[in-house]
């Protein structure tokens, strides 16, 4: 998603200072071997995209991380943004790689684009975690939702909600990457079998809410009586424009876990809408640190981890802990995999606003491997 811009896109670096002192973005050389055993390990997080809110949450909350125990004592940890651009992303991992790092965390420009490096990186033994956008390099492991089972279930969820008849809109995501194309085409299939169900208009919003209103807002006038909208991204952007329109009562709505969606959800500036919200969280860069600090201490194989689902309804959504009227609409909602001895990763608000660290220490539940 999943996922505010600098609109510039020029490179950033990030590190954190575990060790007593802050790195500088460019990490000392050590001889290279085959694989890490002893901390501190060092990760770098390779994204390609920073032009959403998802994105910057995720990154937030993998800085909020490196802040926390084990990771601060365990992990120095550095961050770098391509602008989307496959070329800039090949070049900061291949610098990565020239300094020896123990492991990178990949959200990917393209899924295919990245390989050649990613070659590079793990013949040298640096563990590579594709996830989010993923990659098709078979060295790389990866930790990601089924965005083709997210696809499905928003789009099987409309036909439910219309018996298999109606008018919906498509809004798409980032288009080149593996995320957008499985959930495309899992929706496409659904409407095949349902040919009742007509699509009006696709159109992307790129995950981010402000372009989904302003691309809604453009198409509205030209489109017939909307009856469901299936949505990828910028949900709650596309009811905004619905509501700017008088295109009221909302339609049907299935998407991504906008805290600005799930208000609608509750009942928002006079309107509320029936919705399902499911989304790729956040938390996946949590995961994937994990992960690589797992393999790096031989605690656990080297291998793909797939994170659950979690839908939300309009009767199922709570405030408090699946909507928050307090933060801002285009906050992600699903950063954290709630609280309980059995939560994947409990992460407190501040760390996916902030990058602020949480209090205690964090525990990432990986599967049993």
């Amino acid at each position: 998603m999943n996922r505010n811009i600098d609109r510039r896109l020029l490179l950033q670096a990030g590190a954190t200072g575990l060790l007593g002192a802050g790195l500088a973005g460019v990490l000392p050389l050590r001889p290279e071997r085959a694989f890490a055993a002893d901390a501190p390990f060092r990760i770098a997080l390779s994204n390609s995209f920073i032009g959403n809110k998802w994105r910057l949450e995720m990154e937030n909350v993998f800085k909020a991380a490196l802040q926390m125990e084990p990771y601060k004592s365990e992990v120095q940890g550095t961050w770098f943004n391509s602008g989307n651009d496959i070329s800039k992303q090949t070049q900061q991992i291949s610098n990565l790689i020239a300094e020896r790092v123990d492991a990178i965390l990949i959200d990917a420009a393209s899924p295919t684009g990245l390989n050649g490096v990613i070659r590079q990186a793990t013949a040298r033994g640096i563990v590579v975690i594709a996830f989010d956008n993923l990659v098709t390099a078979p060295s790389a492991l990866t930790v990601n939702i089924s965005e083709a089972d997210l696809g499905r279930q928003l789009a099987e969820w409309l036909v439910k909600k219309l018996n298999g008849q109606g008018n919906v809109i498509m809004v798409t995501g980032v288009a080149g990457t593996q995320d957008d194309t499985d959930r495309n085409e899992a929706a496409e299939a659904v409407w095949k079998q349902h040919p009742g169900i007509k699509v009006v208009n696709r159109y992307t919003g790129m995950w981010d809410s402000s372009t989904a209103e302003r691309n809604t807002a453009a198409i509205l006038p030209s489109l017939p009586k909307v009856d469901g909208i299936w949505c990828q991204g910028g949900t709650d952007g596309v009811l905004k424009a619905f509501v700017a329109a008088g295109r009221t009562p909302l339609p049907f709505t299935a998407g991504e876990c906008e805290n600005g969606f799930r208000k609608f959800m509750i009942g928002y500036n006079g309107q509320k809408v029936d919705g399902i919200s499911i989304g790729a969280p956040p938390f996946a860069s949590v995961v994937s640190l994990e992960l690589a600090r797992r393999i790096l201490r031989k605690e656990y194989p080297k291998k793909s981890i797939m994170l659950p689902l979690a839908a939300v309804t309009s009767d199922t959504v709570k405030v408090g802990e699946t909507v928050f009227p307090d933060q801002p609409d285009s906050f992600f909602d699903d950063f954290t995999a709630g609280k309980g001895p059995n939560s994947l990763v409990d992460l407190c608000v501040g760390a996916a606003l902030n990058g602020d660290a949480c209090p205690g220490r964090l525990s990432v539940m990986l599967p049993t491997a």
